[in-house]
């Protein structure tokens, strides 16, 4: 393949610079060596893609996925997860350390990165707060964040003892590392299977109270002003914590989050009859905490939008509700579910790509999420508004949990490049 790679006629989407006008793109050795109106004449002998005014704009960055690799290799692997992420124009993915073993350790950090090398799409990985996700005794955070760790989380578990995570705050001070809580205050979701409200009560099932999670987001804010460390709420999925964030933030705290696709394209009703493939940790929540999700994002309270990525086999989804797993895939409805958002008028396309690519990477310290030149040539390509259906089926994931088969959705990757090189749609 050639090292040069002129895009040609592309809207062309830079977040960072407020950047949306049509142009051109050249990509020489990897990297974004112009971006302009016409670049034509630096492009001698470069391979030309015809864009015809469709989106060209940096890949996406998913700040929160379960890869599964190693331990459960049967419902997703590095090199399957890679060629979903592909499809769904992200180019760099952030892995979850709730494998089987936990990620707690420098020799699994460098086993990601090795892996990583191998797949075509980045790969970065989160390492444990707290070793074998349990919640009681820190890790090393200074020797794994030497290693490649760029953040620190125990995944799906709250860290639950505020003494616990005081000492890892005041540990990831020392390194300007950040920690990633998921929120919710444990004893309050025990033996909940969703939301709490008047749904949970007609199905019969135990719910989880909404205040578990802004309780939880609540403590965590007070431990951080203690220590002075960098917070991150992964996920938010109610009113009050996102109101608890923007708050915090008008404090001048450092804090972000993020939130997922199902937080702001479901409410609780799509469990329906007890539908497991709409059961997540965090549930879903109530229509007014779906329209705050949405508010968050118009106003920037909320930083990122990640796919929350969790795939689980047939077989442990397909039970009675309260014994199936929680987890939905979303790396190939990742952007047009996102794109939904634009479409309905609630936020801007640069505002859309901001939250998928921008915000992530610079969270994150990663050298992701711009459009300019001498940068890593890593683009989606993708047409905003080609009407389409959903279909899990043709997805590359091994696993097909996703509530959202046959939703009618606007915009389409075409072609996705990572390092100058395409990983999806380089064909055509």
């Amino acid at each position: 393949m050639t090292a040069r790679t002129l895009f040609k006629n592309a809207r062309l989407l830079d977040p960072a610079t407020a950047l949306d006008r049509k142009g051109d793109l050249l990509v020489a050795d990897g990297k974004i060596a112009a971006v302009g109106a016409r670049v034509q004449a630096d492009a001698s002998g470069a391979a030309v893609i015809e864009c015809h005014g469709h989106c060209l704009a940096p890949g996406l960055v998913d700040m929160r996925v379960e890869l599964r690799e190693p331990g459960r290799e049967h419902e997703e692997t590095m090199e399957s997860g890679a060629a979903a992420a592909a499809a769904g124009g992200i180019t760099t993915m952030v892995a979850l350390p709730n494998t089987e073993p936990a990620i707690d350790d420098v020799a699994l950090v460098e086993f990601v990165a090795r892996r990583s090398r191998e797949v075509g799409v980045h790969i970065r990985t989160y390492a444990a707060a707290t070793r074998g996700l349990k919640g009681r005794e820190i890790t090393e955070i200074g020797l794994l964040s030497a290693a490649g760790a760029v953040a620190f989380t125990d995944a799906n578990s709250a860290i639950a003892d505020a003494l616990v995570l005081r000492r890892a705050f005041s540990y990831a001070r020392t390194f300007d590392a950040l920690i990633v809580q998921h929120p919710e205050e444990p004893s309050l979701a025990a033996g909940g299977h969703m939301t709490e409200g008047e749904i949970a009560t007609r199905l019969g099932l135990s719910g989880i109270t909404p205040a578990a999670e802004v309780m939880m987001v609540e403590r965590d804010l007070r431990l951080m002003e203690i220590t002075g460390a960098r917070y991150h709420v992964a996920h938010v999925s109610t009113g009050a914590a996102i109101e608890a964030i923007r708050a915090a933030k008008a404090r001048g705290l450092p804090v972000t989050c993020d939130t997922a696709p199902p937080y702001f394209a479901l409410n609780e009703t799509a469990v329906g009859e007890y539908r497991t493939f709409a059961k997540l940790s965090p549930p879903l929540r109530s229509e007014n905490d779906r329209r705050a999700v949405v508010a968050g994002l118009r106003d920037g309270t909320i930083d990122a939008i990640a796919s929350d990525h969790s795939p689980h086999p047939q077989d442990s989804k397909r039970l009675p509700f309260a014994s199936a797993e929680a987890g939905i895939i979303g790396l190939e409805t990742l952007l047009p579910l996102t794109l939904e958002l634009v479409h309905n008028g609630h936020l801007t396309v640069l505002q859309a790509l901001r939250a998928l690519s921008q915000r992530p990477a610079e969270i994150l310290g990663l050298p992701a999420g711009r459009l300019a030149e001498g940068t890593p040539a890593d683009l989606v390509l993708f047409d905003l508004d080609r009407p389409g259906r959903i279909d899990v089926d043709s997805f590359r994931s091994k696993s097909k949990n996703s509530p959202f088969d046959g939703r009618p959705v606007q915009g389409r990757v075409l072609k996705t490049m990572v390092d100058g090189r395409f990983v999806f749609g380089g064909d055509s």
